[in-house]
């Protein structure tokens, strides 16, 4: 029996959400849409049971895999995208050979890739239970005739017990998530995996606003003291969530932003249809990437984590080497070395606190000003982002020859030229190239500078957001779901 197979006998034991029968209705896919975000919020907000309350934290990390440290949905679609990206590595290099074109292959591809995510939630469920990003808490724990009580203070290798418990929720959390994105592919509107992502940073959003406003330190407890300084105070208090708004209008008119290129099809004249090429042109794709790089540095240098360190098999000191690089404290946050260059700023502190701390605090790396590392971690998220959206477009086949061969394949052409491809691809190399470069360098500045300002729900999240909002828009002209329920057109304009 080959490797196939075996996934397709597994798979067939698997629960499976069937398609309709019949298209759905555009009320009935509201209605399921609807109902998925309503369950999804609620495993959202929903504590693992044996977890002490998580908050904040690998921001960016919660951001592009709709989770929430702590809850049941700590992993998220963490193990549907990775399950994903690593079977499309896997078939790209060979090690597969499925023709996603394929019906048969494809049902393959997705059998393997359902399975694969089912493991990788239990593989995230541990990694976040043993490097402790997930705190347990000490309760009873029963296993058997043996009664064992955690004692407090002690971390989850103390409570192997509640360790299983906590890694069997935050897996079946993901599992669910995995069946709630195919009901949103068949019965709601666009894909399940944009809407909880686009749900966990309207929430995270909603919820920054609500402790702007009625928090400690918010509008209301400003205003209620009054005096002359009540007013400015409660609008930088308030700042945030207007740096937020601000951010949000500049990334929708940049998603308006596109360069229509005039083609033609070689049997049908008179038609003249345009080539939409975005400013965006990779999408959000190269800050995505630069992020988590970002965050794999982070991640890596807690390595670094100690107070002591010699070349192995000698006695030679390297520490002073060791903390040029990268110093990480008890916390695992990098506070010292070049890589330290490389964290992001986060308005935590109330907007006043946040622009002092910009303007006059000093980094630990020889008492550089903290607005040098601002921009250094500005430009460095700009620049891995340019460097990822390049690669993006050479490995998916969005560069002029791919794009081109495409066109010349669909019996497209541009008027006044000749049908061939490698006239296409020089006039699309005009505006590819240049798009990708301004459009991945945007990216990242929008990111990075949203980051800076406080925003809700972070830079990237934003940009997400929007783009995910966006297409769902576009898909929804598509299915003329607004010909069908004109008052949609109000809810989005």
């Amino acid at each position: 029996m080959g490797f196939f197979e075996i996934i397709h006998s597994i798979a067939s034991h698997l629960p499976v959400i069937k398609a309709p029968a019949t298209p759905p209705t555009a009320k009935e896919r509201l209605i399921w849409t609807g109902v998925v975000l309503v369950l999804f919020f609620m495993m959202y907000n929903t504590t693992c049971f044996g977890v002490k309350h998580q908050a904040g934290g690998l921001d960016f990390l919660q951001a592009i895999t709709a989770s929430k440290i702590g809850s049941l949905l700590t992993a998220g679609i963490g193990p549907i995208v990775f399950a994903s990206i690593f079977l499309q590595l896997f078939n790209g290099a060979g090690l597969l050979s499925l023709n996603l074109k394929d019906k048969e292959d494809r049902r393959k591809f997705l059998e393997t890739q359902k399975i694969l995510a089912i493991v990788l939630a239990f593989v995230e469920g541990i990694i976040f239970v043993a490097t402790m990003k997930v705190s347990i808490v000490p309760i009873f724990q029963n296993l058997g005739e043996q009664i064992i009580l955690a004692p407090n203070g002690t971390q989850s290798l103390h409570a192997p017990y509640t360790m299983v418990l906590v890694v069997l929720q935050i897996a079946l959390g993901s599992i669910i998530i995995l069946y709630l994105d195919e009901m949103i592919t068949k019965y709601g509107i666009g894909s399940g995996i944009s809407l909880f992502i686009a749900a966990g940073v309207a929430f995270s959003i909603i919820s920054g606003l609500i402790a702007l406003i009625l928090g400690p330190g918010g509008v209301v407890a400003i205003m209620s003291e009054g005096g002359a300084e009540a007013l400015p105070n409660a609008l930088l208090a308030i700042a945030p969530f207007l740096f937020t708004i601000l951010v949000f209008l500049v990334v929708v008119y940049a998603e308006g932003i596109k360069v229509e290129i005039p083609i033609a099809f070689e049997r049908i004249r008179g038609l003249v249809p345009k080539l939409p090429l975005k400013y965006f042109y990779v999408s959000n794709i190269p800050v995505i990437f630069a992020s988590a790089l970002i965050l794999n540095i982070q991640l890596f240098a807690t390595a670094f984590q100690g107070n002591y360190f010699t070349i192995p098999f000698t006695n030679i000191d390297i520490t002073g080497i060791v903390h040029a690089i990268g110093y990480v404290d008890s916390q695992g946050q990098l506070r010292d070395g070049l890589l330290y260059f490389l964290t992001p700023i986060y308005a935590g502190k109330g907007t006043l606190a946040h622009w002092e701390f910009l303007t006059n605090a000093q980094t630990p790396v020889y008492h550089i000003p903290e607005w040098i590392h601002a921009i250094t971690y500005v430009i460095a998220l700009s620049l891995f982002s340019l460097l990822f959206g390049l690669f993006w477009v050479e490995s998916s086949n969005m560069d002029a020859k791919s794009v081109a061969n495409q066109l010349v394949s669909s019996g497209l052409q541009i008027p006044g030229f000749r049908r061939d491809p490698r006239m296409l691809e020089s006039i699309l190399n005009k505006h590819i190239l240049p798009l990708t470069i301004l459009g991945s360098i945007s990216v990242g500045l929008l990111a990075g500078l949203a980051d800076l300002t406080g925003a809700l729900g972070t830079g990237t999240g934003i940009l997400l957001t929007v783009g995910i909002l966006y297409r769902m828009y576009e898909q929804m002209e598509q299915q003329q779901m607004f010909e069908l329920m004109p008052g949609l057109k109000g809810l989005t304009s």
